[in-house]
């Protein structure tokens, strides 16, 4: 289970690495080269209805098995897309591995949902998305390496990128034979019984249907802005070390790596902190230390905004997998539907960088007033969720 959480850490901040090696390479802009995100996350809104109702018939297993064949297929699709030097080639292939990491994290969170008590499950998928971090941790470090560090001699620099990609496509299909042989179970509801939970009033909302639950709406349209928050942020970071911290394009790549870190780092401190303090609380502390976070680094002023940037993924950490928890408590054999639609919300990491990218046209350090917005949903989301409940209840 961890490992397909990692898989998909490398694959999601390595798009953020070729969003700027492309305006570099490929000559488009920063607002164009946001299509990288939209090409990814994009995946999501496409593929996370077909990917739950594929779990639902099929179970766990051929879900894994599928989410890994799209992973490799659009990893392979690289070689075409840089021997022709197309950017929208490149957005297929993107698209299509994207499609893969959509179908697997519409498996892989409902499974770490269930496989233990509900009460547990936020701790649970935490501690899966800290490896989520290690993998982002990866990805822009060998990127940086592979890809950034041959940027200005010509042909090499797509060749790194096919080459890496190659790599990348054979070891998830080794991935794919390994889970092959692996025994999953087929399908797992142990929370519909289970009517234990970590709120303060504990009576079961799961005779409502999915669409009648306000905690789970509200925790579809709260993941939509968290990711797009996301995608902007990590779409321009190496932009910001680039034109304000005036870093090489490789420097900022692995200070990008080290922000991941801090994010891997959060997720194993608030996987800890909620022990002692209820996850919606946490989620709206989080929310609103951002909301600080993104003031200072729109200030531009230099070390101190960019120590501000670099902290964002800190509290950032917990905000995906506490959100999608929270989201699917109390919905009982309505899991596996439910984590299709907020895989669904993905969709705002897609849509936000292009339009945070006409800002950083003209100002890079201005782009990031836009996150604000996002972390007030998040804020609210987290402070609301009690009565949310409550209402459901009615």
């Amino acid at each position: 289970m961890v490992t397909l959480f990692f898989f998909w850490g490398v694959a999601l901040t390595l798009g953020d690495v070729l969003n700027r090696h492309f305006q570099a390479e490929l000559n488009v802009s920063k607002s164009r080269s946001g299509l990288v995100q939209l090409a990814m996350f994009g995946a999501y809104a496409v593929m996370g209805i077909p990917a739950g109702i594929f779990l639902k018939r099929f179970g766990y297993k051929k879900g894994i098995l599928l989410g890994l064949f799209l992973y490799a297929s659009g990893a392979f699709l690289f070689v075409p897309a840089a021997d022709a030097r197309s950017f929208n080639f490149f957005l297929l292939a993107l698209f299509i591995l994207a499609c893969g990491l959509a179908t697997l994290e519409t498996v892989a969170h409902p499974l770490a949902a269930v496989l233990g008590e509900e009460s547990t499950s936020d701790r649970r998928i935490n501690f899966c998305q800290a490896f989520n971090g290690l993998g982002g941790v990866i990805g822009p470090a060998i990127g940086s390496f592979f890809i950034l560090k041959t940027s200005g001699s010509d042909q090499s620099d797509l060749l790194a990128v096919k080459n890496l990609y190659l790599v990348i496509g054979f070891v998830i299909l080794l991935a794919g034979m390994v889970f092959f042989f692996v025994r999953v179970p087929s399908s797992l509801n142990s929370h519909t019984e289970d009517t234990r939970d970590s709120l303060p009033d504990k009576n079961n909302l799961r005779d409502k249907r999915l669409f009648s639950q306000n905690h789970f709406l509200f925790a579809v349209i709260a993941q939509f802005f968290n990711v797009a928050a996301q995608g902007g942020t990590w779409a321009y970071f190496i932009n910001y070390g680039h034109e304000v911290m005036q870093f090489t394009d490789e420097k900022a790549g692995y200070f990008f790596s080290l922000s991941i870190a801090m994010l891997m780092a959060g997720r194993f401190v608030g996987t800890a902190l909620m022990r002692f303090i209820t996850p919606f609380h946490l989620l709206a502390i989080f929310a609103l230390a951002n909301v600080v976070m993104c003031l200072i680094v729109a200030q531009g002023a230099g070390w101190v905004s960019f120590a501000a940037l670099l902290s964002i993924n800190f509290f950032f950490s917990i905000m995906f997998p506490t959100i999608f928890s929270l989201g699917l408590k109390n919905l009982g054999k309505d899991v596996q539907q439910a984590s299709s639609f907020l895989v669904m919300g993905v969709v705002g990491g897609g849509l936000f960088p292009p339009l945070m990218g006409l800002i950083a046209n003209h100002s890079v350090t201005k782009a990031y007033y836009l996150p604000i917005i996002c972390y007030l949903v998040v804020f609210a989301f987290g402070f609301f969720y009690p009565r949310l409940v409550e209402r459901a209840k009615v």
